[in-house]
């Protein structure tokens, strides 16, 4: 994966545990990407979505208190903005009316977190 192919990128991050948060941030800085976020919520999510510009989504599919990151994929895809779910249960964690969206299991290292950012500018 070339570097100059994600640099200036604008990722929006939708994680709610901030340990999780700051990593993806950081990884995401190194890598030459512009961290939009991170949103803890659906509703600062959305927001975010209403001020930012962004090329590519990262949804942590469960968030706390029981909601899901599912109204920020349907608001993305609603913009035509393309998003990969992040989940620690893999592919059988994300609801089957997203099968075409990628999924990206926790835990993720550097390399495959670049390798998915491409695969969804794909």
């Amino acid at each position: 994966m070339s570097a100059r192919r994600l640099k200036g990128l604008r990722l929006l991050v939708v994680e709610d545990e901030a340990l999780v948060a700051m990593l993806v941030e950081d990884t995401l800085q190194a890598l030459g990407c512009i961290c939009v976020g991170p949103a803890g919520s659906v509703a600062q999510a959305l927001d975010l979505l209403e001020r930012e510009a962004v090329d590519l989504a990262l949804l942590d599919v469960n968030l706390g208190g029981g909601e899901s990151s599912y109204p920020v994929a349907d608001a993305l895809v609603a913009r035509g903005i393309r998003f990969i779910f992040v989940t620690g249960y893999g592919a059988p964690g994300v609801d089957r009316r997203y099968d075409p969206a990628q999924v990206l299991q926790k835990p993720f290292d550097v390399r495959e977190l670049a390798q998915a950012i491409a695969a969804g500018l794909d």
